[in-house]
């Protein structure tokens, strides 16, 4: 098989490391950054260290999985997973989650996944986000791999046809796990939908029929629940951008305070729910059916699998009462747990400051984004 075709996108071989290692550690904007991140160790013993690491895994074990857990422990009340659904540890599979968080999503359950015995998984990352050469360096470093955005119509098809090559390689012939987002960009509202451009890029590699070939990467849908989305406030302050200003578009300013926000916002619990690989239920399926119907039925396997996986915590319960107006879940949370989640969201409201700020709307959409997974828990578990 012709790998070469992946080599603008694949996370960098072990044997290419060296030389990316020299290039990273002469870019000035790296160094500065590293010595931000790790203030304690004198910069020529990171510099040995990373020198040290033989492989992707060597440097993820001695660099990212360090600066994840010192994220969480300071920015957390903690991280848990739960992996027991899938009994064979051995195979590699295709974690398909909702999004969350830019960075963490994928870099916490990286981290989770060494803690069971288990391997890292690689990251499909769009190159919107690598605003500098040194991050597109450090993510493939780091065991990602590249989606690229910004092109026509034409060469977006050829890209996610290559990606999808790409995927089913790494799950067959390098038994590799992978991590990819159900959907491009984080859901606003926390509304947790896939996208069905995303089975459909999964189904263009692999052999034989559209169930074949997602049978192929071995999909199993993944819950993450974060207690609070750091960046919630900034979510509520884009929707009334966009509602009040045409053709508003975030610049990469913006992306920028979201990843910041992100890694250094409080999150309070996390909690990661991995549900069953998907195969069997896909076996199921009536493969005589309409294309489009099928991917119908498949983002909406992934859904359910996903919204019944959700970890509730006393504000998802709060936010669906205070946005109905009702009580019908005041037995999920005690009075002071009301007081400090209310206070939290006025905390969140006020670090929003833009021109003819609209509380009351930016209010609704804040709860929102907490009621709306109970609201796909409630109807996922009928």
């Amino acid at each position: 098989m012709n790998t070469a075709e992946f080599d603008e996108i694949r996370p960098y071989h072990d044997e290419e490391l060296p030389q990316i290692f020299d290039e990273l550690l002469s870019d000035p904007a790296f160094r500065q950054v590293a010595a931000s991140v790790f203030p304690e160790i004198p910069f020529e013993l990171l510099e040995k260290k990373m020198r040290g690491s033989k492989t992707k895994r060597d440097f993820q074990v001695a660099f990212s999985y360090t600066l994840m857990w010192k994220l969480a422990k300071a920015h957390s009340d903690g991280l848990t997973l739960d992996h027991s659904a899938l009994k064979d540890k051995t195979k590699a599979y295709t974690y398909i989650s909702n999004h969350r968080d830019i960075i963490l999503d994928s870099g916490f359950l990286s981290i989770l996944l060494l803690d069971e015995g288990m391997d890292t998984v690689e990251i499909a990352i769009g190159d919107n986000l690598l605003i500098y050469p040194w991050i597109k360096k450090l993510v493939r470093v780091n065991k990602s791999f590249i989606v690229q955005r910004a092109l026509t119509m034409r060469q977006m098809m050829e890209s996610s046809a290559r990606m999808s090559r790409y995927m089913h390689y790494t799950i067959a012939h390098k038994n590799q796990s992978i991590w990819i987002a159900q959907r491009e960009g984080r859901a606003k509202d926390s509304n947790d939908r896939t996208q069905e451009s995303v089975l459909k890029m999964l189904a263009m590699g692999g052999e034989g029929d559209v169930v074949d070939k997602l049978m192929e990467v071995n999909i199993v849908p993944l819950a993450l629940s974060y207690e609070y989305d750091p960046c919630d406030f900034l979510k509520a302050q884009e929707f009334q951008l966009k509602r009040d200003i045409e053709g508003y578009k975030k610049t990469v300013q913006d992306d920028l305070r979201n990843m910041e926000t992100g890694l250094m916002g409080y999150k309070g619990r996390v909690h990661f729910q991995v549900a069953p690989c998907l195969n069997d239920e896909l076996a199921r399926l009536d493969r005589s059916l309409p294309k489009t119907e099928l991917y119908r039925q498949i983002a909406s396997l992934i859904d359910t699998n996903i919204h019944r996986n959700y970890r509730m915590y006393p504000g998802n319960y709060i936010a669906h009462d205070l946005l109905e107006g009702a009580t019908a879940f005041e037995s999920h949370y005690s009075k002071e747990e009301k007081e400090r989640f209310e206070l939290y969201l006025k905390g969140q409201l006020d670090k929003i400051e833009i021109a003819n700020k609209d509380v009351p709307y930016l209010y609704n959409k804040l709860l929102a984004m907490y009621a709306n997974p109970l609201k796909n828990h409630l109807e996922a578990c009928k």
